[in-house]
């Protein structure tokens, strides 16, 4: 069986017999887990098993996991820092703050994949200009070659625990005040600007680093009059035939505000499905899951399920002797110093 073009979620800690059935369904191959399905290690574990047993080849499962304000499973995992909290500490000591990227990545990457998480949506590779509501100290940095260099020691990291790294929000999320899901920013700036500073974490990476890219609900008025996500000027001009990216296309939730400029649920996923998307996410919206199940006509395509089926994650150590291991302990004592005194408890379910 292919894997759909659909990720879905679920409603709480256990799946329905409804959501079964859901999972099963052709048009679906792949699930993303939010806050409301955690409450242990063991339980989620557990669910995951749940879900791994429903389809061959499995369905891909993935989480928000960034660290600091983005970060689903806490109690029972370790409490992960902004990676910008890291990334400030860049410019004076470069080469201590890429080891230490490396170890944040590697860490995040072992405790999910030590219960079956498939892949993290991460790295952040957006720019942290200080005016955007929703990137803030997700970015890794300011300058552009701080957060290429940063994001590929992170992925790294992310390789020695065997995930596949999906960088975020393509072309570029951090010079805008809007947060996307709440309303449709726009971009005002050129391309030409953005290709030496918002693009070059994606150019530089796209093609030996990143299985798969994650586009921006954003209009770039002065490139295309359509969200990044929806764009085949964006996704087939730019990222596949300029920047020769070959990996996963995944679209940002399309029950986001960024997105209702494109129609209802199903129309949404038409349109990024039609623009270059491999993979569409519908969360937090049931019926709009149905919705577009009922609705969406697909084709078996080859491509995009070899596309998808390279975002399952390989291996993964056993949790226990994960916890056990000297270098989970060293990591974990590690990225505990750049954890703020207080972090504002934000979790986009």
């Amino acid at each position: 069986m292919t894997l759909g073009p659909l990720m879905v979620d679920i409603v709480g800690l256990e799946l329905s017999d409804e959501e079964r059935d859901i999972l099963r369904h052709p048009s679906v191959g792949g699930i993303i887990l939010f806050s409301r399905n955690y409450e242990s290690p063991e339980q989620v574990k557990a669910l995951i098993d749940d879900i791994r047993g429903l389809r061959e080849p499995h369905l891909l499962i993935s989480v928000d996991h960034e660290g600091g304000r983005v970060q689903r499973f806490r109690t029972g995992f370790t409490r992960l820092p902004p990676i910008g909290a890291i990334g400030k500490h860049y410019k004076q000591h470069p080469k201590n703050t890429l080891k230490n990227t490396e170890v944040a990545g590697w860490l995040m990457a072992a405790e999910l994949r030590s219960i079956g998480v498939d892949f993290s949506f991460a790295p952040v590779l957006d720019l942290d200009y200080g005016v955007s509501e929703i990137i803030g100290d997700r970015s890794f940095h300011r300058d552009p070659e701080a957060v290429a260099s940063m994001a590929y020691a992170y992925i790294q990291g992310m390789k020695r625990a065997w995930m596949p790294a999906v960088g975020k929000h393509f072309p570029g999320h951090g010079a805008v005040e809007v947060d996307s899901h709440l309303g449709l920013p726009v971009d005002t700036r050129h391309f030409e600007d953005m290709l030496q500073a918002d693009m070059l974490p994606f150019s530089r990476l796209c093609q030996t680093e990143l299985a798969g890219i994650m586009p921006a609900h954003i209009i770039y008025e002065k490139c295309d009059s359509l969200p990044a996500g929806f764009s085949p000027f964006w996704i087939k001009e730019i990222l596949r035939d300029r920047f020769g990216f070959q990996g996963a296309i995944l679209s940002d939730d399309l029950s986001m505000e960024g997105a209702a400029v494109m129609g209802d649920s199903l129309a949404r996923a038409e349109a990024a499905l039609s623009a270059g998307c491999d993979m569409v996410l519908v969360c937090n919206k049931p019926e709009s899951v149905e919705q577009v199940i009922d609705g969406l006509k697909v084709e078996d395509d080859p491509v995009r399920h070899l596309r998808l089926i390279r975002l399952h994650g390989r291996h993964g150590a056993q949790r226990a002797d994960l916890l056990a291991s000297q270098e989970w302990k060293h990591a974990a004592q590690m990225l505990a110093k750049y954890l703020p005194d207080s972090e504002l408890e934000l979790d986009f379910a």
